[in-house]
C-alpha cells in the first residue's frame, strides 16, 4: 500500500507543486476573507477543475465555514481534502466477466491509446490471460508499426490490415481471430478520431457495430484515453466520443508530465464517467488502477 501511494505521489508531483501547492499557501493561518475565497477559486480553476466544479466546491466550503464558525483559512485544509475526496467514486471494478472480452480504445491522436494498449496487455499477461491486439488505426502506418513493436516485446499477436484499409474490417477480423485462438482479452486500438470530423466519428460508430456482429455482446468495454496535459480541452473531445459510442470508462495518460491532474474532478462531474486507469510514467509497469485515495494524497502532498 505504501508503494502504491509513493508511486502516485511521484507521478502527481507536478500537479501537487504547481497547482495545489499554491492552494496550500493560500490556506495559511490568516483570517478568512472574501479575498481568500476569490484566490482559492482562481487556483482551483487554474488546477483544471473547471469553472463549474470550482464554483461548486467554493460554495460548499462557504456553507461549511458558516455552519462551523471557522475563522482561519488553515482550518479549511481538512474540509477541502474531504470535499475533493467526496467527488471521486470508490475504485471501479475493472474485471471483465466475458471470455473473450473485447475492449475498444478510443481517443484523439496523441492521447496515448497505443501505449495504453501495450500497458493493458502487459497487465493482463501478468494475470495469466491470453491477449490479442487489433491494429484498427489503419490511417497511420506508424500506429500499426508501434503496436506491432509492442506485440513483439510482449509476445502478443497483432491483427493488422493494409494501410488505409477499412478499420471495421480489421476490428471484425481481430475479434474472429481472438475467438478462434482462445484469447481472453481482445484489445482493439482505433484511429485517433478528430472530434470535429463528423465522418470519422461515424466510422468509429461503425467499428463498434461490426465488433458486435463478430461477437454478440461485444464490445464489452469502450475505454476513452485522455491526455491530461491537454487539460479542459480534453473534455470537449470526451463529450464527442461519448456521443458517438458507448464509452464505459476513462484511462488518463501522462499524469506524470502534467500539472493538470485536477481535470479528474471535471471528468467526474461533467461527464459522469468512471476513471479506470492512470499512466504515471513511460514504462509498462507505470500504469495503475485508479485509486481515489492515493490520487487525493498525491495532489495534496503539499498540505
Amino acid at each position: 500500500m505504501n508503494d502504491t501511494f509513493s508511486r502516485w505521489r511521484n507521478g502527481l508531483a507536478k500537479t501537487s507543486k504547481s497547482a495545489f501547492g499554491r492552494v496550500a499557501s493560500v490556506l495559511g493561518a490568516t483570517e478568512i476573507t472574501a479575498e481568500t475565497w476569490d484566490d482559492l477559486e482562481a487556483l482551483l480553476i487554474q488546477a483544471d477543475l473547471g469553472i463549474a466544479t470550482a464554483t461548486d466546491i467554493i460554495e460548499t466550503l462557504q456553507d461549511y465555514t458558516r455552519d462551523l464558525g471557522l475563522l482561519r483559512s488553515d482550518e479549511l485544509k481538512d474540509a477541502l481534502r474531504a470535499e475533493l475526496r467526496s467527488r471521486l467514486d470508490e475504485a471501479e471494478d475493472i474485471s471483465l466477466a466475458d471470455s473473450p472480452s473485447v475492449i475498444l480504445l478510443v481517443g484523439v491522436n496523441g492521447s496515448g491509446k497505443t501505449t495504453s494498449a501495450a500497458k493493458l496487455g502487459a497487465r493482463y499477461i501478468t494475470e495469466g490471460k491470453k491477449v490479442l491486439f487489433g491494429a484498427a488505426d489503419t490511417f497511420r502506418a506508424a500506429a500499426v508499426e508501434q503496436l506491432q513493436v509492442w506485440g513483439q516485446r510482449l509476445d502478443i499477436d497483432v491483427i493488422a490490415g493494409q494501410p488505409e484499409s477499412d478499420p471495421g474490417a480489421v476490428a471484425f477480423n481481430t475479434v474472429q481471430a481472438g475467438v478462434a485462438r482462445g484469447a481472453d482479452i481482445i484489445l482493439i486500438d482505433t484511429a485517433g478520431r478528430l472530434h470535429t470530423r463528423f465522418n470519422l466519428m461515424k466510422e468509429l460508430e461503425k467499428v463498434e457495430r461490426v465488433v458486435g456482429k463478430a461477437l454478440p455482446g461485444a464490445p464489452h468495454a469502450v475505454w476513452l484515453v485522455m491526455d491530461t496535459t491537454t487539460g479542459q480541452n480534453a473534455l470537449q473531445q470526451a463529450r464527442a466520443f461519448k456521443d458517438a459510442v458507448n464509452v464505459t470508462g476513462v484511462i488518463l495518460t501522462k499524469l506524470d508530465s502534467s500539472a493538470r491532474g485536477g481535470m479528474v474532478f471535471a471528468i467526474r462531474q461533467e461527464l459522469g464517467l468512471p476513471i479506470l486507469f492512470a499512466g504515471l510514467g513511460e514504462k509498462t509497469e507505470d500504469f495503475e488502477i485508479f485509486d481515489p485515495d492515493a490520487f487525493i494524497d498525491g495532489i495534496l502532498a503539499a498540505f
